[in-house]
């Protein structure tokens, strides 16, 4: 259940003490800090980062920030200018209107999707048609809408072309032709709010019911555990692995469970998330050396699979508290935050049971600070603000290189490997979040909003 912000905000007093910031005594009086000031450090980084990507890289997918080079993302040699795209709502909130300018001319000048190639439809899906519908929501512009629109139809036999309703891993966006069956419940359901808002805005409803049926197919596959294994076969509709998890490939479909509840009032959605995550914390939450963590369990026995965890499940302590389990929530922010105590910059994966990195790289995840922004909007707890502050600087240590931020090969080098790539969601998500956290801008509605996976902004732009 949702709680009231009143009754949020009472229970964050209540566990103040054992969500101190890390090097802060439990109790002790909160570091008074001027947060505009650390905005416009976000802003600035951003827009110098930005001036690099339109000298050296405009179109491309991605900027190589090492060597100022260019890099495709979808098929290798056909970008459609990624990163512009997910940059446009981030420069709107920032009051850079000239250079979000820049982008959406770009856009309307440039992007055409009748490519003969197979593109992965979860990531079009999540980033192009989620980045034009949030530049259309922000700016206003039409043709942004028309393109939104114009992509999702290239998706659309995804689902159409399947016997089950699960969607298709990819499809060729000039002929529609769709291939790989193999696909896992993040990919098929993590459509709702990018699919549900074009729904709403062009009065078509194919966009949603394709999206909620593939999402109610995975969902009555559940075990009589209530959890659900995270490989499936859209052909079939067989459960192709027995493995439940909260990180990837799992993460999503959780997630949009919720934000179709939130951007459409659906409470079937509602109902499904609720089932499925009583099931999670009755069987996958585990409390080590005094800290919560979820480890991949056999979604039919419950026994434990992996103590692993993936930075991107970091992600699901903000879910547990938009969605009202707020001391759950802090719980396992905690327990990420004593990761970024250990390593500084967060590694792609993490055994909690020795605090090691199996996998030592990070490129440029978001989720913790995604977390800390969807904790402070339930809390108002500044521990929050601190926490991603403490993300924001040693993200900027580790990363910055000549023309752009660097993912990294090792965290635990010093100083960190740089690699000679920067992914098209940095545009999108952590320097979002960042901006989100310490602005206060009047551009965005902080108590009626909306924030995809990929942070494109589909509610809350003030304009």
């Amino acid at each position: 259940m949702q709680l009231p912000r009143r009754t949020v905000l009472m229970m964050a007093g209540a566990l103040g003490a054992a969500g101190a910031v890390a090097g802060t005594p439990a109790g002790s009086a909160p570091v008074r800090r001027d947060w505009k000031a650390v905005a416009e450090e976000v802003r600035g980084e951003f827009l110098w980062a930005w001036r690099n990507y339109v000298e050296h890289a405009l179109g491309a997918d991605h900027i190589k920030p090492i060597s100022g080079g260019r890099e495709d993302f979808f098929v290798p040699g056909h970008s459609v200018g990624l990163s512009a795209v997910e940059a446009v709502d981030t420069l709107w909130l920032m009051g850079a209107d000239d250079e979000a300018g820049q982008a959406v001319e770009w856009i309307k000048n440039n992007l055409d999707f009748g490519i003969d190639a197979p593109f992965q439809v979860f990531e079009t899906n999540i980033r192009m048609v989620g980045g034009l519908a949030a530049a259309h929501h922000c700016t206003g512009d039409p043709r942004l809408l028309e393109l939104a629109v114009d992509i999702a139809d290239r998706l659309l036999p995804a689902f159409t072309a399947s016997p089950t309703g699960l969607p298709y891993r990819y499809v060729n966006l000039a002929t529609g032709a769709v291939s790989g069956p193999e696909t896992n419940i993040v990919e098929v359901g993590t459509y709702v709010a990018e699919f549900g808002v074009l729904s709403e805005w062009t009065g078509d409803r194919r966009y949603f019911d394709v999206a909620k049926q593939a999402m109610r197919v995975v969902f009555d596959k559940r075990t009589e555990l209530g959890l659900l294994p995270h490989d499936i076969h859209a052909e079939t509709g067989e459960w192709r692995n027995r493995t439940a998890t909260v990180g990837p490939p799992g993460d999503s479909y959780y997630e949009y469970l919720w934000d179709g509840f939130v951007l459409f009032g659906d409470e079937e959605l509602r109902h499904w998330y609720e089932v499925l995550t009583g099931a999670i914390l009755d069987h996958q939450a585990e409390v080590h050396d005094g800290l919560l963590w979820f480890p991949q369990v056999d979604a039919f026995t419950g026994e434990v699979a992996d103590r692993s965890q993936s930075v991107l499940a970091s992600f699901y302590a903000g879910l547990l508290g938009e969605s009202g389990r707020v001391e759950q929530g802090r719980r396992y922010h905690d327990a990420w935050n004593a990761a970024q105590d250990r390593f500084g910059v967060l590694p792609t994966s993490l055994d909690y049971t020795s605090m090691s990195a199996p996998d030592p790289s990070n490129a440029l995840r978001p989720e913790f600070a995604d977390s800390a922004l969807m904790l402070w909007l339930a809390t108002g707890d500044e521990i929050f603000r601190e926490r991603a502050h403490t993300h924001f600087r040693n993200m900027v240590s580790a990363s910055k290189a000549d023309y752009g931020f660097a993912s990294l090969t090792d965290v635990t080098a010093k100083p960190p490997v740089q690699e000679d790539t920067c992914p098209g969601y940095w545009w999108s998500e952590q320097m979002k979040y960042y901006w989100l956290l310490f602005s206060d801008t009047p551009r965005f509605d902080y108590r009626r909003n909306y924030l995809s996976t990929e942070a494109n902004v589909l509610r809350g732009a003030i304009r």
